[in-house]
């Protein structure tokens, strides 16, 4: 069987205020191409298909079109939610689309059952948080997220004799995370790799690198545009995989190329004034004058149509120094990192009642 794998389109996503509509049109007809020139047998679209939980009309009638373009195709496609989805609104109707050969994770409900393409089980796993399991599994000790999606993989009853592929949008220990993604204090969303071990191949979707998690069999695609200057240096690409009778696995990748790069350029003012290379490309300037440029945003947007991001480094801003405990927020705990907040704020550290209460209090916060 052959698959393409996507997942984290964020149709309707803004970045620095600026629509990336018409971007998404136009990787979304580059992925079409390939597509016809793949002829794959599933398409797996690993959540995170909208940017906000409730998208704009715009957002809504691209991916209408998209998916329609795909089912007149006789397509396969298998899509989940992700965290920046509405699980009940990107299901809805799903029913009936599945007539068309859309498969849609519905709101999950302790149950999944496997769809069937040429001998291979397709799972379909929506994004879930502990509370999603226990609710349907309160005997089961669900204390953090890789329990969560173990006991969802454990009652799916997987054969692992047969091939079995998984479509998952969660974050993977030790996964490389970029600044357009939403990080979590502490490391709290974590999964361990480990649970996904009964499956031939993981979809991932959530992380916007692409990157393999251990081996190729456990695969985040990544997004199809840069999303972010921290992803400037990128390269986005559509993930083919197939995998045979006898569970061999192959997976490559066909790049996709944008019709406006996302850049970020440094240098004086009057070196990046003279440059015209990326005129209609997304940029980030980063200007080494030592003296504050009069109107600088508006000056360059002469060269530069698509500036989003300026600002200065120079001894100015060397000198200001960085703030260290932003630098390790994904290595401690949301308790650890109030503490340090508590002691720095009261000049003494928390007691044990006030340390059990804001345990609590974080607890209660993030299942809800």
């Amino acid at each position: 069987m052959k698959f393409i794998h996507l997942s984290d389109l964020h149709i309707g996503k803004k970045v620095h205020e600026q629509s990336m509509i018409d971007e998404q049109k136009y990787i979304l007809r580059q992925i079409l191409t390939i597509v016809d020139e793949e002829n794959p047998d599933a398409i797996f679209i690993a959540g995170d298909v909208y940017d906000k939980t409730v998208p704009s009309t715009e957002a809504v009638e691209l991916l209408d079109k998209f998916l329609c373009t795909l089912a007149k195709r006789k397509k396969e496609v298998f899509i989940i939610s992700g965290n920046h989805d509405s699980p009940e609104r990107l299901s809805f109707a799903s029913d009936l689309i599945e007539l068309s050969g859309v498969h849609i994770s519905p709101v999950y409900n302790g149950e999944i059952k496997p769809y069937c393409v040429k001998g291979v089980n397709i799972y379909l796993l929506p994004f879930i948080k502990p509370a999603h399991v226990r609710r349907y599994y309160e005997e089961k000790e669900i204390n953090n997220y890789t329990d969560a999606v173990r006991v969802a993989i454990e009652s799916m009853n997987i054969n692992t004799d047969e091939r079995n592929i998984l479509v998952a949008h969660q974050f993977v220990t030790n996964a490389s995370r970029t600044d357009s993604e939403d990080v979590t204090v502490g490391g709290l969303d974590n999964v361990d790799a480990e649970v996904f071990s009964p499956f031939d191949y993981v979809a991932l979707g959530h992380l916007h690198r692409p990157q393999n998690c251990g081996s190729e069999k456990i695969r985040y695609c990544g997004t199809p545009l840069k999303y972010s200057f921290s992803e400037a240096k990128d390269r986005k690409s559509v993930t083919i995989g197939e995998i045979d009778e006898n569970k061999n696995l192959s997976v490559r990748t066909v790049e996709l190329i944008p019709e406006h790069d996302t850049v970020e350029l440094k240098g004086t003012f009057a070196q990046l004034k003279a440059d015209t290379t990326h005129q209609e490309d997304y940029v980030h300037i980063i200007l080494t004058d030592e003296e504050e440029v009069l109107d600088a945003v508006s000056k360059l947007r002469g060269t530069y149509h698509r500036l989003l991001k300026l600002e200065y480094k120079n001894s100015r801003t060397n000198s200001r120094g960085n703030i260290s405990a932003v630098e390790d927020i994904e290595t401690k705990t949301p308790l650890e990192l109030f503490e340090e907040l508590f002691t720095e704020q009261n000049g003494q550290e928390m007691n044990e009642e006030q340390r059990s209460y804001m345990q609590e209090l974080i607890e209660e916060i993030w299942e809800g």
